[in-house]
């Protein structure tokens, strides 16, 4: 018979660390879906879902799906180079921010990339024009995936973003 340990942590499913991608506090990742080849994430263990800077939206039908253009400064302190997004929406969640604020935002779904490994991610869309990431890679975007060294930047190195041939 098997006993649990009181106050114990429920191990989820992941790979061995190994197979692990190592992370910093902060990384370079890409966007390849939204044609950003370039972004500086903050690693984020303490937010559940990751979230992108948008500075403006558009929720818009197409064909019964709904989607939603966006805008992105995808260049920490850089109002001038601009990406213009289209994903389709997920879901509309409501999250807490880092100061216990709620706000309902749109959710879509990209691939990203960090180093040379690239996953499917759920993203929330914001405006982070006070924050000083314009993104963060939240504990859900990682689960499993990595280890995260807070001491340490850019341990994955430049993403590599891969074409099909």
């Amino acid at each position: 018979m098997s006993k649990k340990t009181s106050g114990a942590p429920e191990k989820t499913q992941s790979s061995p660390v190994e197979e692990r991608v190592s992370l910093g506090w902060r990384e370079w990742v890409a966007l390849p879906d939204l044609d950003i080849s370039r972004i500086k994430a903050k690693v984020d263990t303490g937010a559940r879902t990751s979230c992108l800077h948008t500075f403006r939206t558009e929720p818009y039908t197409e064909n019964g799906e709904r989607r939603v253009r966006f805008w992105v400064h995808p260049v920490q302190n850089d109002l001038h180079q601009v990406v213009e997004c289209d994903a389709k929406v997920l879901d509309e969640r409501n999250v807490s921010d880092s100061g216990g604020h709620r706000e309902l935002r749109l959710v879509i779904e990209t691939t990203v990339v960090v180093g040379d490994r690239s996953w499917p991610v759920e993203m929330t869309l914001t405006n982070r024009d006070s924050m000083r990431f314009r993104m963060l890679l939240g504990r859900t975007a990682m689960d499993g995936r990595s280890v995260v060294f807070p001491e340490a930047s850019y341990l994955a190195g430049e993403p590599v973003i891969r074409t099909e041939k």
